[in-house]
């Protein structure tokens, strides 16, 4: 009837934790400003903080009938043979009333059994049937009918009724291990934020492994914890194991952690680099060629310089724009703060501005246009670095040309360019020309 505002409305809840509130003042609205009605199906707290400081004994007879479950009903022991059960979906251990605790269990038990009994009154009182939403916290509900929650409750008192447990949020919840009883029927992740755990069907990864003979223990260590956290989707595995057939990409993938993230990524990124250091080295040779004519072998040193110079510079120019798939951003929590805070700066941005979406990430524009620039800085480093090492590699070997040999003057009418000046219009083109270039191809 829209008589509730949403102060009111909060007051019922100022037990509540304060993002517990803002995560369902959403739906409390909605089904406040569209007539849908709303049922309280909680424990009264006092009922409830009694049973957390005394356990059901402390509650009195006509309580213990209205909120504990009967002696019988297969509950209660099954509550006491499953403090596993229990343990697995808190966290809490340091406190003797926290959720760990074995009187906080025993409310957990009566919340179940208050849930459940009104979820009941509601569905026996409704005529014609309808649709029942309940909304719950996870330990209330999960593992549905095998569990020992509301909706094995439910099912067993009205085993007709058909049931359908759906986990929001499945990241937020613990790690699950495969061969676990599934916690739910369906599992709902949000488009509006990224998944970083939880992401994939453990059965799923476990057909792959199987396929493939092979044992989690035998991978990369980050690999291993990315299947451990659900972040390592099945197609990227089939990947990796394709990729280990080979004996190269074997060495490559399980020895250099770079490699293997942008192989993962783009199975053919070694061919693109191969493909581009081809070109480079061919026509960097043919350039000196041109250049120096009959004393191209008398001058081989020089031409090698340049030459390496070039393929240094060409190789990240291939490598630093490339795709990649890490799973360290949700694995790698050891970092320094500042060292932390850098890693976590940089590990936001894609690889390059026109990088697909993967899984735990939603580039937007701000995000790729950044990309741009940082790739740009890096690739003018490369040049900058890149150039002074090479002038000052010819200066040493002119130089050493001079004392081995001086009666040759290999050197006559040589004009030195300016070290920096020539590394920084090198290094300039590299973070502009190469670098928007790279960014399309990548």
């Amino acid at each position: 009837n829209r008589l509730i505002d949403g102060s009111i409305l909060k007051l019922y809840t100022s037990h509540w934790p304060s993002e517990r509130w803002q995560e369902y003042e959403p739906l409390l609205n909605f089904c406040r400003d569209n007539g849908i009605k709303l049922v309280a199906s909680g424990t009264p707290l006092q009922v409830k903080r009694t049973v957390q400081a005394e356990g059901i004994g402390g509650l009195s007879k006509a309580e213990r009938k209205e909120y504990a479950p009967p002696a019988g009903s297969g509950f209660i022991s099954g509550f006491r043979s499953g403090r596993s059960f229990i343990e697995n979906i808190t966290s809490t251990r340091d406190s003797p009333f926290g959720p760990n605790s074995y009187l906080s269990a025993q409310a957990r038990v009566v919340d179940d059994y208050t849930m459940s009994q009104i979820v009941m009154k509601e569905l026996n009182g409704r005529d014609p049937p309808g649709l029942l939403i309940v909304v719950a916290g996870a330990s209330h509900l999960i593992y549905g009918s095998r569990g020992t929650g509301v909706p094995a409750r439910v099912s067993k008192k009205l085993p007709k009724k058909g049931q359908v447990v759906v986990l929001l949020d499945p990241e937020r919840q613990s790690i699950r291990r495969e061969g676990q009883i599934p916690v739910a029927d369906f599992l709902w992740y949000s488009a509006a934020k990224t998944c970083t755990r939880n992401c994939f069907d453990r059965a799923e990864i476990a057909r792959v492994m199987n396929a493939a003979g092979r044992r989690p223990e035998a991978l990369p260590q980050d690999l291993q914890k990315g299947i451990d956290l659900g972040v390592v989707s099945p197609e990227i595995l089939q990947n990796f194991f394709d990729l280990d057939k080979n004996p190269v990409m074997t060495e490559l993938i399980h020895r250099f952690q770079g490699f293997r993230e942008r192989l993962l990524a783009d199975p053919k990124f070694l061919q693109r680099l191969a493909i581009e250091e081809a070109i480079s080295i061919s026509t960097t040779l043919l350039a000196q060629y041109e250049r120096r004519k009959g004393r191209f072998f008398e001058e081989i040193d020089y031409v090698l310089t340049d030459t390496i110079r070039g393929s240094v510079v060409d190789f990240f120019t291939v490598w630093l724009p490339a795709p990649t798939i890490s799973v360290l951003s949700f694995t790698d929590n050891d970092s320094g703060q500042s060292l932390g805070f850098v890693r976590g700066l940089l590990g936001s941005l894609p690889d390059n501005a026109f990088q697909k979406n993967t899984f735990g990430q939603n580039w937007n524009m701000n995000q790729r246009v950044a990309a741009v620039i940082v790739g740009g800085l890096k690739l003018a480093g490369v040049g900058f670095i890149s150039s002074v090492g090479a002038g000052v590699s010819s200066d040493l070997l002119y130089a050493a040309r001079g004392v081995l040999k001086p009666s040759v003057s290999v050197g006559a009418g040589r004009k030195r360019a300016p070290v920096l000046k020539s590394a920084a219009v090198y290094s300039c083109f590299l973070g502009t020309s190469a670098n928007l270039r790279y960014q399309l191809s990548a």
